[in-house]
């Protein structure tokens, strides 16, 4: 009986653990703090402003190599790609195929990672 009632606690906390960690993952949380981590050194999201890399707010549905005050490469300026879930995915995959000439050099070989900063950045 003490074996069945440790099997079945056991088992209400890993699905209440699970339940939790999702409702984390849904509001933003997860994608918010790798965008922090992995992006927020050259990019910024809370204001307009420009660093390293252009800022990347409203970046869903915006024209590539848009951003007014930014010194874009002249491929991407030139590429005529609207930011979206696709394209985003694809450039976080291996910028410099998707645009040759970009300046942008960091990849995302994770694809839980980007999908996550994808849907953080969609909110912005």
């Amino acid at each position: 009986m003490r074996k069945l009632t440790f099997t079945v606690l056991t088992s209400i906390i890993m699905v209440v653990g699970a339940a939790a960690a999702n409702a984390q993952e849904g509001d933003g949380s997860a994608g918010q703090r790798l965008f922090q981590q992995r992006c927020g050194t050259c990019h910024q999201i809370a204001t307009p402003r420009n660093g390293i890399g252009p800022n990347l707010q409203g970046v869903v549905g915006r024209a590539a190599g848009s951003v007014e005050g930014f010194n874009y490469s002249p491929s991407l300026r030139n590429s005529g790609i609207t930011w979206g879930p696709e394209t985003l995915e694809t450039f976080l995959v291996n910028p410099g195929a998707m645009v040759r000439g970009t300046r942008m050099t960091q990849r995302f070989n994770k694809a839980d990672e980007r999908d996550a900063i994808i849907k953080f950045l969609a909110t912005r």
